[in-house]
C-alpha cells in the first residue's frame, strides 16, 4: 500500500452559520462530593523528566477513567495501589468507591516510575500499567453497579522501562482470543543530538491464547511492534479488529522494529538522475498572462483539422483526436469566456488553444484541475516581475535593509521557538500487516482539542478545531474512501477554548449534548447545544425573533486542590482531585 493524501470532508448540514454566541445561564448545577479514604496517586515528574514530551505524556495525564461499556462508572488508582471503581445510579446516595484490584508494591521499582494507567479493553477485560514497567491484563467479568467481584490477572509481565497504556482492544483471531495493547514511553535517545535528547516510543503488543478442547492456554505475547517519533501523539488508537493503527501527532511516527528486529528501510527504486531520464515528456505546454492563457497540446504526426475533437465550455476543456482517448480533458482551474477563446492547428503537430480568462488578474497554478502532465512555461515578463519583487530578499550587502542604522538579523541568535517546524501536524493510518501508512491527513490548520469515546465498539473520536468551531470525527477504518466521518459540531468551541488559558482538560458527552472545559483549579465550563426557547425572545440589534439559544454554565468545585481527572457522560461530569471525587448533574433523562 502506498501513502495517499486525504482531506477531511465536513458535513455542511452539521454546521450552523447563523450561530451567534453562548448565553450565560445562572441555573444551578447540582454537585455531589465523595471524600476518598486515601489520596489519588499523583506521580510528580523527576529531575530527569524535564522535557516538554514528559510533561505532555505524564504531567497532564488524566487520572480518571470512564468505563465506556457501563454508563456513569469511573475508575482511578489511589496511593495504596488500589484500583477503585464508582458507579452512580442515584446522585443523592453516592456510595464509596470499591476496590476491584490491587497493584503489588515494590519499593525498588518506584524510583523512575510514571503514573499508573488503565484502559478498559472490552466489557469483561482491562489493561493496567503499574507505572514502573509491568503490564497486567485483567479479566474483570461484568462490571457496573451489580458486579462486586475482584478482577483476575491472566497476564502479568515486566516490559522494561516505565510506560502508560494509551489504548487496548480485544478480538478473536485465528481461533485465539487476542488483546492488542498500545503503550507509550519517553526514552533517552543517544542518536538525538540536536533536540531534547529524548524520543517517544509507541509499542504495539499482541497478547493471545488458544483454547484447546475447551481448556484455556496461558496468555503470551505473540507480536511486538515499535514506532518511533519526536512528539507525544495527540491521538493514538488501534482499529477494533487489531489490523490497523491511527496516530495524530505534531511529528510523524514510523515503525522501526518488529519482535526486536529492526525493519529494513525501503531503498529508492532509482536515483534522481534515473527519475529525470524516465520522466515522460509533457503532453502540453501552457503559459499565461493576467488576461489569457495559451496552451499547446501535442498531437500525433500528420493529424488533419477534421480529425481534431475540441470542446470548450466556461468550466471544462476537452482536446482529442478521432479514434483515440482525449489527450487533455477535465475541469479548468477557473472559468473562461468560450466566445472569446479559439484554437489553431500548427503544422499538424500541435494544437494551440487561446483561452480568455473570465476573471482578469489572478494567476492560475494549474490549467486543468488535478492534471500533472503539462508544463507551465513562464513568460519573460512574468520572470522579470517576480525577480523585481524578490530582489529585496537577496543581497551581497549584510546591511541591505531599508534602515541602515538597525543591525541586520543574525539567524544564530534565534531561539528554537522562532524556527519553522520541520514537519507539520498530521493524522496517519497504518496498515497492521504492511506497517505502512495508507492515509495521511494534514492537520496543520486544525488544532487538536480532545479525544472522547462515543461508542465502545468503535475507535475513539477525535475533536479538531475548524475555523471557530470544534468538529468531532469518528474514524471508520472499514471505509478507506471515507475513513473519518464528521459526526458532531460544537459551535464556536474552538474560539472559546483558546481564551481559557488555565484549561487542563476538554471533553464532551457521548450523545453530543454538551462540551465541557475544566481548568487546573476549581472551575468547569459547560457549553450546551442550542435548544428551543421557552416563550418569545427577540434580538434587539437585528430586530428578529430568536428560536434557539445555546447556554453556557459555570460550575465551581468546593476545593483548592488541583484537578487530576475529568470525564463526561450523557448525564454527569466527574472531576477528580487528590482527596475528592465530584459528581456534577448536567442533564436529566
Amino acid at each position: 500500500m502506498t501513502t495517499s493524501n486525504y482531506t477531511l470532508k465536513v458535513n455542511r448540514e452539521l454546521l450552523d452559520p447563523n450561530f451567534e454566541s453562548y448565553r450565560l445561564s445562572l441555573d444551578p448545577i447540582p454537585t455531589y462530593n465523595v471524600e476518598l479514604d486515601a489520596a489519588v496517586e499523583e506521580v510528580t515528574l523527576k529531575d530527569c523528566q524535564y522535557t516538554l514530551e514528559h510533561m505532555r505524556a505524564f504531567g497532564m495525564y488524566n487520572y480518571l477513567h470512564l468505563d465506556p461499556w457501563y454508563q456513569d462508572s469511573v475508575l482511578f488508582v489511589d496511593c495504596k495501589g488500589r484500583v477503585l471503581s464508582l458507579t452512580v445510579t442515584l446522585d443523592t446516595v453516592l456510595g464509596k468507591p470499591r476496590e476491584v484490584f490491587r497493584l503489588a508494591t515494590e519499593p525498588e521499582r518506584r524510583q523512575n516510575r510514571v503514573c499508573p494507567s488503565l484502559s478498559l479493553t472490552s466489557a469483561t477485560w482491562a489493561a493496567l500499567s503499574d507505572g514502573a514497567g509491568r503490564l497486567y491484563l485483567l479479566r474483570t467479568c461484568k462490571r457496573g453497579d451489580t458486579a462486586h467481584g475482584k478482577w483476575e490477572p491472566l497476564f502479568s509481565e515486566d516490559l522494561g522501562e516505565p510506560f502508560i497504556v494509551l489504548h487496548s482492544v480485544a478480538h478473536v483471531q485465528g481461533g485465539a482470543h487476542t488483546l492488542e495493547v498500545l503503550l507509550l514511553r519517553v526514552v533517552k535517545d543517544p542518536q538525538e543530538t540536536t533536540g531534547s535528547g529524548y524520543s517517544v516510543i509507541l509499542e504495539w503488543i499482541s497478547v493471545a491464547n488458544a483454547a484447546t478442547q475447551g481448556v484455556e492456554k496461558k496468555y503470551e505475547v505473540t507480536k511486538r511492534r515499535l514506532l518511533r517519533g519526536k512528539s507525544v501523539p495527540h491521538y493514538a488508537a488501534m482499529t477494533p479488529q487489531g489490523d490497523g493503527l491511527m496516530v495524530a501527532s505534531e511529528r510523524p511516527f514510523a515503525f522501526t522494529h518488529v519482535d526486536g528486529q529492526p525493519l529494513k528501510q525501503p531503498q529508492p527504486a532509482a536515483n534522481e538522475q534515473d527519475m529525470e531520464v524516465e520522466k515522460p515528456d509533457p503532453v502540453y505546454f501552457w503559459q499565461q498572462t493576467s488576461d489569457d492563457i495559451t496552451a499547446s497540446v501535442r498531437l500525433p504526426e500528420g493529424v488533419s483539422k477534421d480529425a481534431v475533437l475540441f470542446r470548450l465550455t466556461a468550466d471544462t476543456l476537452s482536446v482529442g483526436v478521432q479514434g483515440s482517448p482525449p489527450l487533455l480533458e477535465g475541469q479548468l482551474y477557473a472559468s473562461v469566456d468560450p466566445e472569446a477563446s479559439a484554437w489553431t492547428l500548427r503544422d499538424g503537430k500541435s494544437l494551440e488553444v487561446n483561452l480568455q480568462k473570465r476573471t482578469q488578474g489572478p494567476m492560475w497554478p494549474e490549467l486543468v484541475t488535478g492534471d500533472r502532465r503539462g508544463e507551465h512555461v513562464m513568460s519573460d515578463e512574468q520572470a522579470a516581475l517576480i525577480h523585481e519583487r524578490l530582489t529585496h530578499l537577496t543581497s551581497q550587502d549584510v546591511h541591505a535593509g531599508p534602515d541602515p542604522d538597525k543591525p541586520a538579523c543574525n539567524s544564530q541568535e534565534l531561539e528554537d521557538c522562532d524556527g519553522f517546524p520541520e514537519d507539520t501536524s498530521s493524522l496517519m493510518h497504518f496498515d497492521g500487516e504492511s506497517l505502512k501508512t495508507t492515509q495521511v491527513v494534514n492537520l496543520s490548520s486544525h488544532q487538536y482539542l480532545f479525544t472522547v469515546s462515543v461508542d465502545p465498539t468503535q475507535m475513539p473520536c477525535l475533536c479538531l478545531r475548524h475555523d471557530v468551531d470544534a468538529l468531532l470525527w469518528q474514524p471508520r477504518p472499514d471505509q478507506p474512501a471515507d475513513m473519518w466521518e464528521h459526526v458532531a459540531t460544537f459551535n464556536a468551541l474552538g474560539y472559546v477554548q483558546a481564551s481559557k488559558q488555565d484549561r487542563k482538560f476538554s471533553t464532551c458527552a457521548p450523545n453530543f449534548s454538551y462540551a465541557s472545559l475544566c481548568e487546573c483549579l476549581r472551575r468547569a465550563f459547560i457549553y450546551r447545544q442550542p435548544s428551543p426557547v421557552d416563550g418569545v425572545l427577540f434580538n434587539r440589534k437585528q430586530g428578529r425573533q430568536v428560536g434557539q439559544v445555546a447556554k453556557q454554565q459555570v460550575a465551581s468545585l468546593d476545593t483548592d486542590r488541583v484537578v487530576l481527572g475529568f470525564r463526561a457522560t450523557d448525564e454527569r461530569l466527574f472531576a477528580l482531585t487528590a482527596d475528592n471525587l465530584f459528581v456534577l448533574k448536567v442533564n436529566n433523562y
